[in-house]
């Protein structure tokens, strides 16, 4: 499956309720008929397909392309297996704006209703997701709606979306806990998106791994210590870059939390980056440190690639994507097949799709 992340254009209004109605049914049907047919894991494996998720927004009837489709279906999704948790064996907590910040409660009520013991590993997940893409991962997109996935047996998934208030374009992130192998380097599904954005901080890089070494260092340094290689950096050498700012290293603002993280003495960057307090700020200054005093950079490239559906006859946004295309009539080859049509029914429309592959 591709690393994707989307790039989606902020639209106005809100979804008609009688849509939103038919979207809760008919999302609810779809995971339904995928536990039945593949097992709950394949929700999380599927929804965190940006490929996946944008068609399944457009089955339902929403916006193509914007920004509202992942705030809107994620709500009809959420809505449309709520009271099913149990038959279903999946859970779906969280949303957009105020709702996102009531993960944690969700993921332990529904935890404790059905004595799962992996509440607060779910919760952490949750968070360390959350404070990567607002934080670890600075790209001009904040944060403003998070879902996440999880399974009786302790498998999770995530889609959040930050929006950039300069140009009114949402991103969206997709996190598949199959493929993270480590929460701070390259745990995405994957990043596409229509626009690239000319400089970014990107601490989760493969490629800022030293980086990552060197501000864990720095921050067991003595505070006092630490403060005064700080002190330095604005009069020799704070670059041009758009994220990095003097007020990043107003030392001030940051004594109280450089002395926070040297107290919990971290032992590697996911222990810091897990500390509360430490945010974009703290970690745009450590990271500008470490660059000058150590000679780690991090990486400065947006992850983010282009296209996130099939594309185009006309090559707009971009040409055919045959292989992605293949692989989704496979898959919903696999569903017709596996339905409870009769023989003759089942024979017949698989013969029409084989048709499209020719």
């Amino acid at each position: 499956m591709r690393r994707a992340i989307a790039d989606l254009p902020l639209h106005g209004g809100k979804c008609p309720p009688w849509l939103f109605e038919r979207m809760k049914t008919l999302g609810g049907l779809i995971m339904e008929a995928i536990v039945e047919f593949f097992g709950e894991e394949e929700i999380l494996c599927r929804i965190s397909d940006p490929v996946f998720f944008q068609s399944l927004g457009c089955l339902l009837g929403f916006d193509w392309h914007s920004s509202g489709l992942t705030t809107t279906l994620c709500g009809a999704l959420k809505e449309g297996v709520r009271g099913k948790e149990k038959d279903l064996r999946l859970f779906i907590c969280g949303g957009k704006g105020a709702t996102s910040r009531k993960t944690p409660e969700e993921i332990c009520l529904h935890a404790q209703k059905h004595a799962l013991p992996f509440a607060d590993q779910m919760v952490y997940r949750s968070r360390m997701s959350a404070k990567v893409d607002n934080s670890a991962l600075q790209d001009g997109y904040n944060l403003y709606h998070h879902t996440f996935f999880f399974t009786f047996s302790g498998k999770w998934a995530v889609v959040q979306q930050g929006m950039n208030p300069d140009t009114k374009y949402a991103r969206r992130y997709h996190w598949w806990g199959e493929g993270v192998k480590d929460l701070v380097c390259e745990p995405h599904q994957g990043i596409w998106g229509e626009k690239k954005e000319r400089e970014v901080l990107n601490l989760v890089a493969r490629e800022s791994t030293d980086c990552r070494e060197g501000i864990v260092k720095l921050a067991q340094e003595k505070p006092e210590k630490l403060k005064e290689e700080m002190t330095l950096i604005p009069r020799l050498s704070l670059p041009s870059r758009h994220f990095i700012r003097e007020e990043d290293f107003n030392l001030g603002r940051i004594d109280k939390t450089l002395h926070m993280i040297y107290e919990e003495k971290p032992q590697n960057f996911e222990n810091l980056l897990a500390l509360r307090g430490v945010g974009p700020k703290t970690l745009r200054a450590l990271a500008l440190t470490t660059e000058v005093v150590m000679g780690a950079s991090p990486s400065f490239t947006d992850p983010v690639s282009f296209s996130f559906a099939h594309g185009g006859k006309d090559g707009i946004p971009f040409p055919v994507d045959r292989e992605t295309y293949q692989e989704t009539i496979e898959f919903f080859t696999q569903v017709v097949q596996r339905s409870r049509a009769s023989s003759i029914d089942k024979r017949k429309m698989y013969e029409q799709l084989k048709l499209l592959t020719i």
